[in-house]
């Protein structure tokens, strides 16, 4: 087993005992989530998840990739009792905490949409749309600017330039700063490769 895979199934295991001890019906409106027949139900993305003490399934009743896993239960166990506002939407590298993974970040996110998409502004948007996203203004002018709910109380949104003869493609995703309330920067961090994943893999 490759070693990061094993660290999340070690962290996944881990997560779940401390699911166990927790009362989850309590934690089902904080986290936008719906709690049914002792489990969760949270949205990711464009897909829904069950999370409970016995593990985290999708609709199919399959399990996940433990870097799924992780973020979700991660998710539940970091929620806070209440949030006073959502704050400014910041990029990855303006949270305290984000130092040691801005380069990780950088390179498997913005760096993955801007390789992939440059000189394909239209496949991007038909990638976005397919992911849930909608068009959304940040009053400032981008070749794109879309809007995802990742998690139910974390809204994150892509802005994408285009390369033209001057400058290189240049994609960032921005989060609301409350999103570290809800995840460690670690797991903000694979939603960010989760997001570019996704938008790929969308791609025609």
């Amino acid at each position: 087993m490759h070693p990061k895979a094993s660290v999340f199934e070690e962290t996944y295991h881990y997560y779940l005992k401390q699911i166990g001890r927790l009362d989850l019906i309590a934690r089902a409106e904080p986290l936008g989530a719906l709690f049914e027949s002792g489990m969760l139900s949270i949205k990711l993305f464009n897909s829904t998840y069950k999370v409970g003490e016995n593990g985290v399934f999708d609709q199919k009743g399959q399990k996940p990739n433990f870097a799924i896993s992780v973020v979700l239960a991660r998710y539940i166990l970091q929620c806070p009792s209440s949030v006073d506002n959502e704050g400014q939407w910041v990029t990855y590298r303006e949270f305290k905490d984000a130092s040691p993974l801005v380069g990780y970040f950088t390179a498997n996110t913005n760096k993955i949409i801007e390789d992939t998409f440059a000189c394909n502004l239209a496949g991007l948007e038909k990638s976005c749309h397919k992911l849930g996203g909608t068009t959304c203004d940040m009053g400032i002018n981008f070749d794109l600017s879309i809007k995802f709910r990742a998690l139910p109380r974390i809204p994150v949104i892509l802005t994408f330039n285009d390369r033209d003869e001057s400058f290189p493609a240049q994609a960032t995703v921005l989060f609301r700063q409350s999103a570290e309330y809800y995840l460690d920067m670690e797991c903000l961090c694979i939603l960010g490769t989760l997001l570019a994943g996704k938008l790929v893999s969308g791609k025609d």
